[in-house]
């Protein structure tokens, strides 16, 4: 998909930037309140899975839209992408599942 030249890269930037520290929030909370650890487990795991989903999504919208067989490998990417999000997903629900089965146990 045609883009401007700086946009990919300021998607990436913007993205790793917003992710670590989502991430870092993360780890931090983990250590500071040592109890629960399969709740931060599963959210470490949907920010990565997550972080795997925009990288196929980039690759297919950064992809030379001249290949000849660009169409295909597209939406071959953007599938993955769907996929890899849907179990993040599927990790941060458990991850709140996991959250609130602890707070009810408290």
């Amino acid at each position: 998909m045609p883009l401007e030249q700086e946009v990919i890269g300021l998607l990436i930037g913007g993205f790793s930037i917003v992710m670590g520290m989502a991430f870092l929030a993360t780890v931090i909370l983990w250590v500071r309140y040592k109890n629960n650890h399969s709740g931060y487990i599963w959210t470490l795991l949907h920010l990565m899975f997550f972080s795997v989903a925009v990288y196929f999504l980039l690759q297919a919208i950064s992809f030379d839209y001249e290949h000849p067989m660009a169409s295909e490998e597209n939406s071959l990417q953007i599938g993955i992408a769907g996929v890899v999000w849907a179990v993040s997903m599927i990790c941060f629900m458990i991850g709140i599942y996991s959250f609130q089965k602890r707070s009810a146990n408290s």
